[in-house]
């Protein structure tokens, strides 16, 4: 008995890492926009930290001495990057600036699913999970014809998914009905 329940712990703790690792690299590739909110901390620094701010409809954030800094496009380590060379130009030595992601920018569900809206990003989002938060699919839904538009593409470059693709922050999805 004593066995089994160390075997329990183990594999709790390693699937813990694992998904801590993958959501770690998530937030690392992870391309900052409009919506996401953020904790900026500098060390030592309380005046130039904040806990929870959320990126302006440009994707700027207002930062004591540097005025708008433009965070779209940019992941958290470049905006610590950033942020860290406009402190050390008159302000501060050695800056060891923070950034985290706290909130990513919601996606959307629409077409024929039970509940069309924006619902919030959790790392490893799919389609299928996506379609589930929506309510399921309505009775006339098509289980083939999917199709997501990206954030950071063009408005209606929209391209066809398989239900497990991975979703993005931002991401448009639309479930179109079907004929029969």
């Amino acid at each position: 008995m004593p066995l089994i329940r160390l075997l329990g712990l183990v594999l709790l703790l390693t699937g813990a890492s694992i998904a801590n690792a993958q959501n770690a690299e998530v937030a690392e590739r992870y391309r900052l926009g409009s919506g996401d909110v953020i904790s900026i901390s500098v060390f030592g620094e309380e005046d130039l930290s904040f806990e929870r701010i959320r990126l302006s409809d440009a994707a700027t954030v207002p930062y004591p001495f540097l005025g708008e800094v433009r965070a779209k496009g940019r992941t958290p380590s470049e905006l610590e990057d950033l942020i860290t060379e406009g402190l050390k130009d008159g302000y501060l030595i050695n800056p060891r600036v923070t950034v985290n992601v706290l909130d990513y920018r919601q996606f959307y569900v629409n077409g024929a699913v039970e509940s069309p809206g924006g619902y919030a990003f959790q790392p490893g989002m799919t389609v299928r999970k996506a379609i589930a938060l929506a309510g399921g699919r309505t009775d006339r839904a098509s289980n083939t014809k999917m199709f997501v538009n990206r954030d950071d593409e063009a408005e209606g470059d929209e391209r066809r998914v398989s239900i497990d693709e991975r979703l993005q922050p931002g991401d448009i999805l639309t479930i179109e009905e079907s004929f029969f």
